[in-house]
């Protein structure tokens, strides 16, 4: 076994290729593992002592498709994040296809191989051209559908959207967004304390899309009312595209400081996630988050019910400069983008495997922080049957890691992509 990984993409024939090296996925390491996949599947993926039992015969296997992975390095499932902006000079909320297919390149490349496309507060005439655009990109396979943050949020606690395009509920608007998403609209961040909230968080569930809490200004009690309305229709309506549970915008950010007179938000997400009943949103980059916050999330709730992500936007990847996060101008210095208007942050700079190995360095044990980054965002998109682990029969997707929790190659769907430039 002494082949070296390739460096750009190659056909998916239904050959096997095989991987040796630690396994990491689904809150577990194998220390001594191997990963066979055969064109655009996993065939196997346990323990080198396993593959007799499981009818597999390496001798089949071309030479040049048997990798032994370098000391230190690890395979971990395709990266998956609900909660992005995109990356290299791309952006979702800008509605520009040729700018969408960057990022998600781009974010492809970097180990996420599952994404949602997440937009911001706009005119509605923005939304519904964005969302019928990232309908058909996840049509073609490229995205794992749509993620809405706004426009149905607290003008307190907008952050860096827009608050001239900020509304209260508006059912026939949102009813006008499902429809020009033909089924793609995923997940809508909403303010549970605005008129309407509840008539909305029904027919969101009505149509299978998971209702995420965030950028509110509620209390404890509207908080927990409105995620446990929101549990309560996405278990009713049996939608296979959901997990039953209701998500959290990045805890913690655009909504109120847990005090302990006034618990705010926080609260009561932390109770619903460590009950099980909701997943909470952490951007782990030690920018929106410290480190011992997301240490002490992790242990109060267990990491099956964190969901990390990056709330990417177009400087992900590049250098400190200009962008632009939707409508809005955005300055990125030392890494951190805030809005040039307020200074509010204005999305990350990071890609999932940076969150990852932020959580890692902040005390939580690698299978947990994968697991986190994989596993249960699949889980929320209802897609735990083709991404988000490394299984028999899910998709091929695959990041192989160095010793330092960096990306060194990239395997989706069975094919290999080229490190991005």
């Amino acid at each position: 076994m002494t082949s070296t990984l390739p460096s750009a993409p190659v056909p998916t024939p239904a050959t096997m290729k095989l991987l040796r090296g630690p396994l990491v996925s689904d809150g577990l390491v194998v220390d001594d593992g191997v990963l066979v996949t055969e064109g655009d599947r996993i065939l196997y993926a346990g323990e080198a002592g396993g593959l007799a039992d499981a009818g597999i015969d390496t001798a089949g296997i071309n030479a040049a498709d048997i990798t032994e992975l370098p000391a230190g390095h690890a395979i971990l499932p395709g990266l998956v994040d609900i909660h992005n902006h995109g990356g290299a000079g791309g952006d979702f909320p800008g509605g520009a296809e040729d700018s969408a297919r960057t990022a998600i390149d781009f974010l492809h490349r970097s180990g996420t191989t599952t994404l949602l496309a997440s937009m911001v507060t706009a005119s509605p005439e923005d939304l519904l051209k964005g969302v019928a655009l990232y309908a058909d990109l996840t049509d073609e396979g490229l995205l794992a559908g749509i993620h809405l943050e706004g426009p149905f949020l607290s003008h307190a606690r907008c952050g860096a959207q827009n608050p001239a395009f900020l509304l209260e509920p508006d059912l026939d608007l949102a009813a006008e967004l499902i429809e020009a998403g033909r089924g793609r609209l995923t997940t809508m961040t909403y303010a549970p304390e605005l008129p309407g909230a509840s008539a909305l968080v029904d027919l969101l569930t009505e149509h299978g899309v998971t209702p995420s809490l965030g950028h509110t200004d509620c209390d404890t009690a509207t908080a927990a009312s409105s995620l446990a309305q929101a549990r309560e229709g996405l278990s009713s309506t049996g939608f296979d595209g959901t997990s039953g549970r209701p998500t959290v915008t990045h805890l913690f950010n655009g909504m109120p400081p847990m005090h302990h007179r006034a618990p705010g938000p926080v609260a009561a997400c932390l109770r619903a996630a460590q009950a099980g009943n909701a997943a909470v949103e952490l951007i782990a980059d030690n920018t929106h988050l410290d480190p011992q916050t997301v240490l002490t999330v992790f242990s109060l709730v267990g990491a099956a019910n964190v969901l990390l992500v990056t709330d990417s936007m177009a400087a992900a990847g590049l250098r400190d400069g200009q962008y632009m996060l939707g409508p809005s101008p955005v300055t990125v210095t030392d890494g951190v983008a805030t809005l040039d208007a307020t200074g509010s942050i204005a999305g990350g700079t990071a890609v999932l495997i940076d969150v990852v190995r932020r959580t890692v360095a902040a005390g939580i044990p690698l299978a947990d922080a994968v697991l986190s980054a994989s596993a249960v965002p699949a889980a929320v998109l209802g897609l735990s049957d083709e991404v988000g682990s490394l299984r028999r029969g899910l998709r091929a997707d695959a990041v192989v890691v160095d010793g330092d929790l960096r990306t060194t190659h990239v395997l989706r769907a069975g094919s290999w992509l080229e490190p991005w430039a």
